[in-house]
């Protein structure tokens, strides 16, 4: 179902992008880990180890309704990724990367994996609507909506996220515009990863795989 969707969404030329504007200051304070002679990982990703002005953390409804915090994710690696179910061909694109990476870690190593996709676009995203779109992708994935404008703004300010909406022909038909990159925060807690869009399931692999060692 949500193929032939994205298929016909990619027709009226929806807008993603990546504003790089509004992080790149923020990334450029990036502070890699060191001491002793120990060697950083050899990300594919951009390491953003030690950056403080980006958040660790976040307090959003899951699509049962239930408060989720970076608690309940203790001990796995997490990817917190932006988006929305109308978005024709980022969104997709990379949950299904994703869900590729996934498969290739192994069952075992999987198992240490969560995936969350935030939408930014509540409005027409309702929590069975959002439920059923990161399930079809991979059962383990968790939706998260913010709960009213507040929470979207204040998640979305924590994590240098831009997203705006960009009108269509009719009131329904509009898209939106976001950052199209995905933060990843190691097994306690803490941000390591800014990456990038659209890079395939390789580099997903060989970095995850690096934070699960």
């Amino acid at each position: 179902m949500f193929k032939d969707r994205f298929a016909r969404m990619a027709r009226f030329g929806a807008r993603v992008v990546l504003r790089t504007a509004l992080i790149t200051g923020a990334l450029g304070a990036v502070a890699m880990v060191a001491g002793c002679g120990k060697q950083p990982p050899a990300f594919q990703n951009l390491d953003i180890t030690g950056n403080t002005q980006f958040a660790n953390n976040f307090s959003l409804p899951d699509t049962t309704g239930k408060v989720r915090t970076m608690a309940d994710y203790k001990g796995k690696v997490v990817v917190l990724f932006f988006g929305y179910t109308h978005c024709p061909d980022v969104c997709p694109t990379t949950m299904a990367e994703l869900s590729q990476a996934l498969q290739q870690l192994g069952p075992e190593d999987a198992k240490r994996v969560q995936v969350l996709f935030v939408t930014v676009d509540p409005e027409r995203d309702t929590a069975p609507l959002l439920g059923q779109y990161v399930s079809a992708f991979n059962p383990t994935f968790v939706g998260l909506r913010p709960a009213d404008q507040a929470q979207l703004t204040k998640v979305t300010k924590d994590f240098r996220v831009y997203y705006a909406k960009v009108p269509g022909k009719t009131p329904d038909s509009y898209t939106m515009d976001h950052t199209a990159a995905s933060y990843v925060l190691d097994t306690d807690g803490k941000l390591r990863l800014f990456a990038r869009d659209g890079q395939g399931a390789t580099p997903w692999v060989h970095d995850l795989k690096l934070l699960l060692d």
